[in-house]
């Protein structure tokens, strides 16, 4: 089935970082317009400050000294504009002034930030007049430009037509949010206020501003408000009222669908199905009823209403006819009709054979062969489905179990070039972990993982800006990484319909403000298109290491490393973990009230403590509180089971009484088919997801593995 675009989840709990620090204070500017293509500065990955930022800190202060007294050019002005700011920050308001005099905002293409910062080192001296002064030449000199947003917040706090100007001009800028969020502390039902938040989707409270713009305004809220309060909805996976807003907005296909889909996850199958048909009569060519037609026919209360839907999508959607068939084939099962669902079944794999439906059932067909010990046959269908079905999400699962299945045939020499293949053509799944441990690497087994203490490189490859202007780039090349997100929130286009490029972009500036969760959710759907144009592009981004640092990033460097050491577990065995359990967001709460980077419940981190001896917990939010206790308790579960991950790992995630059934049910001879033999699909997922971001960070961050990785290549 061809993935679709979904567009990112919601961004949550960053209306601390508004207002705060010098750097967060740089807003964005567009130069465009001012220079021609002849007066832009070279690249600021081609730049030599850009270099001296690599350097050991001793290092970069001299080289950013030497550079800040260089002639006229824009090396000079990135150097000395650095240098101003960190002295800024740390108080020294006229060293930041002799730093940036030398600087001519008219001809620099960092001047908007030149005047700003000389405006916050007049502040931060006393001077408020000078202040002023400056400020109010920003907005004379940039007037249309971003850094004038940042300016009207600043000359509001003495005078309010400032801070109306900045609503009226900037709304999507993040000074707008922090005006209107103070504001409506005395107003807090004001519509114009609202409908300025409602674009906002990365406050903290975004979902409660969204609600009250419904309740209090709904009667006068506009077809296009409610498109933009559905997509805010949509994006928090609030999906009920989403559904219900965008049935509110304009009835295009995208917001029909989203209607009926909304009120579907939401729980309304009653209505779903209503708006579904109304989607189907309404755009009956539309993509988005090809989608509609299969969620129809399996909503529908009899599985004979099913199949003339199922034959409606396979007549208006060709390429939809695989999906199509399967659901057939299972409602004709439903209906006692055996043999015309064995017809539907066989037609995907002679006329669909390179579908991923067809991959589908060639595993399940490989997987009954080998339940029932026909391991040729299982080998057969595994060959199948690697050869037809090699980009299917089956496929590395199925090469990998080629070679398990050889070595049980008696194949050593098929077995070993199966997990090679494996490395090869998949080399970031968990099954190649899996085949690099069967073939000696040093990546550890799930009974010595624990306790390797693997290299770990302290620098990531970083990617450049895919969109955005050449000045965000820069500001996010020169680590004034809040300047890129805040002047990237006035150049993204449509968030509603991101291209590819600015979906990694995006993703990237997510990062930037501690946004994990979206942001690798972005990265990792970044190839859910279906246009070949957008794939290519997909494709030539994930051909390039940067990406799979964005992937799989390592913050909480310090207390992972550290506090790993003091239990005896390989750090990137936590650091996968912590990846699997909160996407590095450290204020997360479950439903099941489990808190923090390494899901801690409150009454476990108790009683780990106690038992250890122990301080108890502080913080269960705090991320060297939560990696000090998380950790014990992983330490804790492998000692319960003799350092065995696998099974540490299933009693982190379904409990120790579980973990304990599994082995008295199963016994324990072969971890792979102790993993495929789990009854919960979640603990499954869990001990793959973990040992797969496990091998990924090995992979980037170890040079062992990523050269032998490398050797694989030539």
């Amino acid at each position: 089935m061809q993935k679709r675009l979904h567009h990112h989840v919601p961004l949550l709990q960053l209306l601390l970082l508004l207002g705060l620090g010098t750097v967060a204070l740089l807003a964005g500017m567009f130069l465009a317009g001012r220079r021609g293509p002849e007066e832009l500065p070279p690249r600021a990955e081609e730049s030599e400050t850009v270099a001296a930022l690599s350097l050991p800190e001793s290092q970069q202060q001299q080289e950013l000294q030497r550079l800040a007294q260089g002639p006229a050019s824009a090396e000079r002005d990135r150097a000395a504009y650095i240098l101003a700011v960190q002295a800024l920050e740390n108080g020294q308001a006229a060293q930041a002034l002799s730093l940036l005099n030398p600087l001519d905002s008219q001809s620099s293409h960092l001047g908007g930030y030149v005047l700003l910062t000389q405006a916050q080192a007049q502040a931060q001296a006393g001077n408020e007049g000078q202040a002023q002064d400056l400020y109010e030449h920003i907005l004379r000199d940039f007037p249309e430009d971003p850094v004038a947003a940042e300016a009207l917040y600043a000359l509001g706090q003495q005078d309010p037509k400032f801070w109306d100007q900045a609503l009226a001009e900037f709304p999507r800028h993040p000074r707008a949010a922090t005006i209107a969020l103070q504001r409506l502390e005395s107003q807090p039902n004001d519509l114009n206020l609202l409908r300025v938040l409602s674009t906002h989707l990365y406050l903290s409270n975004f979902t409660e501003l969204l609600d009250r713009l419904v309740n209090e305004h709904g009667q006068v809220l506009t077809p296009e408000d409610w498109e933009i309060i559905a997509f805010g909805y949509w994006e928090r996976m609030v999906y009920g009222s989403a559904g219900d807003a965008y049935a509110q907005a304009a009835n295009t296909p995208r917001n029909l669908y989203r209607t009926a889909r909304g009120q579907q996850l939401g729980g309304d199958a009653r209505r779903a199905r209503d708006s579904y048909r109304v989607l189907i009569q309404a755009f009956p060519q539309a993509e988005e009823t090809g989608e509609a037609l299969l969620r129809l026919a399996r909503l529908v209360e009899s599985p004979r209403e099913a199949l003339p839907l199922l034959d409606q999508l396979m007549a208006n959607f060709p390429e939809r006819a695989p999906e199509a068939l399967w659901l057939r084939s299972q409602v004709l099962t439903q209906l006692n009709s055996v043999e015309s669902a064995q017809q539907a079944r066989q037609s995907i794999l002679t006329q669909y054979s390179d579908s991923d439906t067809a991959a589908e059932i060639r595993w399940q067909n490989a997987q009954q062969a080998s339940a029932m010990g026909n391991v040729p046959q299982a080998w057969d269908w595994a060959k199948q489905l690697v050869t037809e079905n090699p980009e299917s999400d089956e496929a590395p699962q199925a090469a990998f179990w080629i070679g398990k299945w050889a070595q049980q045939l008696n194949r050593p020499e098929d077995a070993e070039a199966a997990f090679t293949a494996v490395l090869q053509r998949y080399p970031e799944s968990y099954y190649a972990w899996r085949a690099a441990s069967l073939l000696g690497w040093n990546v550890g087994t799930f009974t010595t993982v624990r306790l390797l203490t693997p290299t770990v490189d302290h620098v990531a490859e970083r990617p450049l800006l895919p969109a955005g202007s050449d000045l965000t780039g820069e500001l996010y090349a020169l680590g004034f990484e809040a300047a890129a997100w805040r002047r990237w929130q006035m150049e993204f286009p449509d968030p509603m319909n991101p291209t590819v490029a600015e979906q990694y972009t995006e993703a990237l500036m997510l990062q930037v403000i501690g946004e994990y969760i979206d942001s690798l959710f972005m990265l990792s759907s970044l190839g859910w298109r279906d246009d070949p144009e957008e794939l290519a592009e997909y494709e030539a981004f994930k051909a390039e290491r940067a990406y799979w640092y964005s992937l799989y990033p390592f913050p909480f460097r310090e207390p992972i490393v550290r506090w790993s050491a003091a239990r005896q577990i390989d750090p990137l065995l936590t650091l996968a973990l912590i990846r699997q359990e909160s996407r590095f967001m450290p204020g997360i709460r479950s439903v099941a009230n489990a808190i923090g980077l390494m899901q801690v419940l409150p009454e476990t981190a108790d009683w780990i403590a106690a038992r250890k001896d122990e301080d108890p917990p502080r913080d269960l939010r705090d991320p060297d509180d939560n990696i000090r206790l998380g950790t014990l308790y992983l330490d804790f579960t492998h000692n319960e089971y003799d350092n065995n991950t696998l099974f540490a790992l299933a009693s982190y995630n379904a409990g120790p009484g579980s973990v304990d059934n599994w082995i008295a049910r199963f016994g324990f001879s072969d971890p792979d088919v102790f993993v495929s033999q789990i009854p919960f699909p979640e603990t499954q997922g869990y001990i793959s997801s973990v040992m797969g971001n496990y091998w990924n960070y090995l992979r980037l961050y170890n040079p062992e593995i990523r050269a032998q990785l490398e050797d694989l290549k030539e």
